[in-house]
């Protein structure tokens, strides 16, 4: 089935000397894998290896076989230039970051427009604004909305929440159960819009702890989800 689509790149790996593997979040079709051929020796050719850097934005012409293999990509090209999210290099860090946890995270051949809007907006909100440090903590909040694992939207005065469970409560119950200022941090994030992130000042601790907290988050309920391997260039940079 041919299909023209929006689509974000989630990977490119190498295959052999000259050929991509890219799997690609499409708006029409959730993630598929495509083969491009010759992509990486090719002056010529229709596809350029920069087109498909983690996290962009592309327009893109595809034949959907919906076999589970490598589909075909006829056409394709970029429609959000990012002025900064592959130069800047703190962005560069976080841009590697987040692609990982988007590919641990999204396996789902099928459509999930909302989703693939939250991407689409906060990518290019990300590449527009200069301030950045809680960004990621922010983002991975939020993606657990469409993912089907938010938090519990609470005004509770509770002190613990339960990860397992997603519920904050008055008392723990299992080993999963966490308090503190991680938990208050929580609290205030889920009712953050990205505008508004500048106003919250985190040290170095608390950031390391509420993402810690976060991964672990993702590790209890994504079946297979593996701790990113940029992790620790960005704990390098935020800290």
């Amino acid at each position: 089935m041919l299909v023209h689509t929006k689509a974000i790149v989630i990977s490119a790996l190498k295959y052999g000397e000259a050929d991509l593997i890219v799997k690609l979040y499409t708006l029409s079709d959730g993630l598929r894998a495509y083969m491009l051929k010759g992509v990486l020796k090719s002056r010529r050719g229709k596809f350029k290896a920069s087109m498909f850097q983690s996290l962009t934005q592309l327009d893109i012409v595809a034949n959907h076989k919906n076999t589970g293999k490598l589909e075909y990509l006829k056409e394709a090209k970029v429609i959000a230039n990012y002025q900064s999210l592959h130069t800047h290099p703190v962005k560069q860090a976080l841009v590697m970051f987040l692609a990982e946890v988007l590919k641990n995270s999204i396996r789902e051949e099928e459509n999930n427009e909302a989703l693939f809007h939250y991407l689409e907006y906060s990518l290019q909100y990300l590449d527009a604004t200069e301030k950045v440090a809680n960004f990621h903590l922010l983002f991975l909040l939020q993606l657990t909305r469409y993912l089907g694992f938010q938090p519990q939207n609470s005004t509770s005065e509770a002190e613990y929440f339960n990860m397992l469970d997603g519920v904050f409560q008055e008392i723990p119950t299992n080993d999963y159960c966490i308090e503190g200022n991680t938990v208050d941090l929580l609290k205030n994030l889920l009712g953050t819009e990205f505008d508004a992130l500048s106003s919250i000042k985190l040290n170095q601790a608390s950031r390391t702890d509420f993402l810690k907290m976060l991964l672990l988050y993702f590790e209890l309920h994504i079946e297979g989800f593996r701790k990113p391997k940029s992790l620790g260039v960005l704990n390098e940079i935020f800290g």
